[in-house]
């Protein structure tokens, strides 16, 4: 595994929707909760469109109302159950085990952060045989719905000798491009998860359509 230097640039990954194809099940299982609470179902075109973080303001874009605390839990839940049952035929998004290779050999270092649950993520990174590539996996701790700029802050503090203006943020949504600029870091969004491009594009940083893109983007932007 590289040695991080001030010189390198470091890479943080986003994991659902980006280094995980998983925005069909990520969809079959908003649809499952929504059906909890007669909400009629939507496509993945708006899922996209609508998609925003705190997640309850997402519901909130669909129901024309914040859903109740007790709705909330109760959709949460659901949610979860369907997406563990669902996200075992998933895959990781085309090219991303020679990516991180790749990054890796070339002297560059690699982390992941993400909101799935870190009891959760962790076991589900390892089955996918990738944890080796990273210097450290970190998951949501705390309770679900928030925003990823606190847990960007912590990861970082947590990252020995690797400085946020060196590290560039590679995600599916605004939440990592906000995430990222909490911090100092900078960001490279891909299209391929939970956002449309148009929704991506408003956050006012570079959006590609695959993670090859991405990489090559991101070095260039610390070079």
């Amino acid at each position: 595994m590289a040695t991080p230097g001030k010189h390198r640039t470091h890479l943080v990954w986003d994991w659902n929707g980006t280094l995980l194809d998983d925005i069909d099940a990520v969809v079959g299982a908003t649809n499952a909760a929504f059906a909890e609470i007669d909400l009629a179902p939507i496509t993945m075109e708006q899922y996209r469109e609508t998609y925003c973080v705190p997640i309850p303001r997402f519901y909130e874009r669909l129901l024309g109302r914040l859903p109740t605390d007790a709705e909330w839990e109760r959709m949460d839940g659901i949610f979860h159950r369907h997406y563990t049952e669902q996200r075992a035929a998933c895959v990781l998004t085309q090219g991303v085990e020679e990516l991180l290779a790749q990054w890796g050999l070339a002297g560059h270092s690699r982390s992941l952060l993400s909101m799935y649950g870190h009891e959760h993520l962790v076991p589900v990174v390892r089955g996918y045989g990738i944890e080796r590539h990273f210097v450290r996996v970190d998951g949501r701790t705390g309770p679900s719905g928030g925003s990823k700029a606190q847990h960007m802050e912590r990861h970082f503090m947590a990252l020995e000798g690797i400085a946020p203006e060196r590290a560039v943020v590679i995600g599916d949504a605004v939440d990592d491009a906000v995430a990222a600029a909490h911090v100092g870091a900078r960001a490279v969004l891909y299209t391929g998860g939970s956002h449309s491009r148009s929704s991506l594009e408003a956050a006012g940083v570079p959006v590609v359509d695959t993670l090859a893109e991405a990489v090559a983007l991101a070095e260039l932007m610390t070079g």
